[in-house]
């Protein structure tokens, strides 16, 4: 009788990224790839977690909570626009359409930026406003209930770190 463990055939998966002459890391279940899949659904799900709260408790998906909190961090609660796409890492033309639907909700205004005819000015409205009152403590307890609460200071030392590497190759601008 046989007692060595029967060895199975590779799955497609792991035979394309052998064949691709990828990094062994990236390898099923080596530590890159793990890294990788855990990061990836990590993102996702607590992304989704805090748009379904925003939306529940405060009637505001999160990529407008996003946009609404980049102008209240601003000078004056205003952007121009490419810089609001900039800090928000959507398309100039993304942030033009977002923008005017908030707009027409009555949560921002659009004008020339002071001094320079060319570009456009985001600013919130005191209802823009209002509506973030309501936003940040349901989005500041979801950070803290779902991501804050499950790391230790060790490592959200450790993922700033990480993060802020792979922030340095990064530029949507």
């Amino acid at each position: 009788m046989n007692t060595e463990a029967a060895v199975q055939a590779p799955t497609l998966g792991q035979q394309l990224i052998d064949e691709s002459g990828s990094d062994p890391r990236l390898a099923p279940g080596a530590p890159g790839s793990q890294a990788w899949i855990g990061y990836l659904r990590s993102h996702a799900t607590l992304l989704r977690l805090l748009d379904v709260e925003l939306r529940r408790d405060a009637g505001l998906p999160l990529a407008d909570f996003d946009v609404l909190i980049q102008l209240a961090l601003g000078e004056d609660g205003s952007l121009r626009m490419t810089d609001l796409a900039r800090r928000t890492l959507v398309s100039r033309s993304g942030m033009t359409r977002r923008v005017a639907q908030l707009e027409q909700e009555g949560l921002v205004t659009r004008c020339s930026a002071t001094g320079d005819g060319r570009s456009v000015q985001a600013s919130l409205t005191p209802l823009g406003e209002e509506a973030l009152r309501r936003a940040v403590p349901v989005h500041t307890r979801g950070i803290e209930q779902h991501f804050l609460r499950k790391l230790t200071p060790q490592l959200l030392a450790g993922l700033g770190e990480a993060v802020t590497a792979l922030q340095a190759e990064c530029d949507f601008g």
